[in-house]
């Protein structure tokens, strides 16, 4: 299959789509979402995730709050991974072997990160492999 989109081009759908899915499921868009494509590796960060009642558990002084964020976001996650899965797919043509997660409490961003089953092909690049 010949490859129609630029690699910039299908970050950019990518990017949008997470913002779709992080306000129609997370109920709150991120303030400024990136994705970049190494080879078979899709990072997409998000900064700005926090909702203003998460930032204020996370500054209480201890670990629970915290710790609590990151427990119901995971979950949150782990239940819409299908979704995020087949976003990933339909843009990019190719399976994805796995997703990892974190976020980060502290200045509220977050990364998403999925290996796929092969390199995606862009127009105007070679493939190589």
């Amino acid at each position: 299959m010949k490859a129609n989109k630029s690699r910039g081009e299908t970050e950019n759908e990518i990017s949008q789509a997470i913002i779709t899915f992080e306000r129609e499921y997370m109920g709150r868009g991120p303030e400024e979402t990136r994705t970049y494509i190494f080879d078979d590796i899709v990072l997409v960060r998000l900064r700005g995730v926090l909702t203003p009642a998460e930032r204020q558990l996370a500054n209480t002084g201890d670990n629970k709050g915290r710790s609590l964020i990151k427990q119901v976001r995971q979950e949150l996650i782990e239940k819409a991974r299908p979704l995020l899965e087949s976003i990933i797919t339909d843009i990019l043509q190719c399976g994805i072997r796995s997703l990892h997660t974190d976020i980060s409490t502290t200045i509220g961003e977050r990364v998403i990160i999925f290996t796929l089953e092969k390199i995606p092909m862009f127009s105007g690049e070679s493939k190589t492999n």
